[in-house]
């Protein structure tokens, strides 16, 4: 059933546009549409369905007496401020005697997948905390089997098509979801923004079960590990997976580590945003300590593994933790049988908090995992048991890597400072 605009011939249809105000609006029953008008911004529309969407738009006549609608985005992702803003924007366009719709039909015609990942990245991906992980999807499975393709030539049977041919490199289920969801978000947008009339990802489902890793370094690999990692000759590339390993943090926020975040003196290492959301409060042990005090001589200040790209630090070193695990035999991949990926070192210092005695409510905060169930315990807790608990693991892998004989953590200590 086609949306049929039953707007009323009333005041209550023409009002100065506020946030406050366009919430309260009822919606219209189904298969009716009404349309409000501000009384601000001239020809600047909200046009409200039955089932609750609210699409931003001008309705202005052309110069050449043509009525014409130009489309802005949707309530409340895009504000009254914005709306409004954009709204004077196409009316100085109409004034001076062109047709914005026209122009947007023009770029909807010739603007590419790839084009629109960049404004996709500018308007809504850079906020989200995996961006870097979207950034690497995209140029590893969308921009090679979609990248070149019009955004408006997209359908169906392109996105099921990229997906089996993930599916048929090995890929697993899970990364298969995720670039899945990447498309259903990105097309998604486009549909808002006005580019697209539908979104070809939608309900396009991926079989097959996520199978959770459990893959954790074993106490016969330590020994060849550690040995591997103190002979990397990139420093770089050594702290970074030792302090990874030793901190338990994800790979994204290693990378990104920041002086202004760590305090030494008390052993801290503070997160303001980490993947779930949450601040963390990282405790580090005495052998992250040291790394890190070997690293301030070399970095001062600004971030502890700085890069030479945009972000200002590294970006995660994969080549480097592979070449490690090679010189280790141990194998490498995540599908690979018993490979490592670099997640797989956070694992590893929960499993080696569970065999030294850690309860699961002091590893789930120690690694600032988050679910209903869990939250609750975790705010009762104090960094105390935490730090005993990673220090303890830490410890152990030490122990059993021949590093450690007593208190003394000689070893990493001689080699971070070299």
């Amino acid at each position: 059933m086609s949306n049929e605009d039953v707007t009323p011939a009333s005041e209550k249809t023409r009002f100065a546009f506020s946030k406050s105000k366009i919430l309260t609006l009822p919606n219209p029953e189904e298969g009716k549409r009404v349309t409000y008008y501000d009384t601000k911004t001239p020809g600047l529309q909200l046009r409200v369905s039955a089932t609750g969407v609210k699409t931003v738009s001008v309705y202005r006549r052309l110069k050449s007496g043509e009525p014409e609608r130009v489309t802005l985005g949707r309530f409340p992702t895009m504000t009254v401020e914005q709306a409004q803003a954009q709204a004077a924007t196409v009316n100085a366009e109409i004034e001076g005697g062109s047709n914005p719709a026209e122009a947007k039909r023009a770029l909807r015609k010739e603007l590419t997948v790839s084009d629109f990942f960049i404004e996709f990245g500018d308007r809504h991906g850079k906020n989200k905390l995996s961006w870097k992980d979207d950034q690497q999807r995209f140029r590893d499975y969308l921009q090679p089997a979609l990248g070149k393709r019009r955004l408006t030539t997209i359908n169906r049977s392109m996105i099921a098509m990229m997906l089996s041919d993930a599916t048929k490199a090995g890929k697993s289920v899970g990364t298969v979801r995720q670039i899945r969801a990447l498309s259903s978000t990105m097309f998604s947008k486009a549909v808002e923004w006005g580019y697209l009339d539908s979104n070809p990802a939608q309900s396009i489902k991926v079989s097959g079960t996520v199978v959770k890793r459990d893959r954790f370094l074993q106490p016969d690999e330590l020994v060849r590990f550690f040995e591997a990692v103190i002979a990397e000759p990139n420093t770089i590339i050594r702290d970074f997976i030792l302090l990874a390993l030793l901190t338990g943090a994800r790979r994204a926020n290693v990378s990104a580590m920041h002086w202004r975040e760590i305090n030494l003196k008390e052993g801290t290492w503070k997160i303001k945003r980490t993947k779930n959301g949450d601040p963390q409060t990282i405790t580090l042990c005495p052998e992250a300590i040291t790394i890190l005090e070997a690293r301030q001589a070399e970095t001062q200040d600004g971030y502890i593994f700085p890069g030479t790209g945009k972000t200002g630090h590294i970006v995660e070193p994969r080549r480097g933790f592979q070449r490690v695990l090679e010189h280790a035999g141990i194998p490498h991949g995540r599908n690979v049988e018993n490979g490592m990926i670099p997640h797989d070192l956070r694992r590893t210092l929960g499993s080696w908090q569970a065999r030294t005695g850690a309860s699961l409510a002091i590893i789930g905060k120690s690694l600032n995992h988050k679910s209903p169930q869990s939250t609750a315990i975790y705010a009762r807790l104090d960094l105390d048991p935490v730090r005993q608990s990673v220090n303890t693991a830490t410890a152990a892998m030490y122990e059993a890597a021949g590093l450690k004989e007593s208190a003394e953590i000689t070893p990493i200590k001689q080699i971070a400072k070299g």
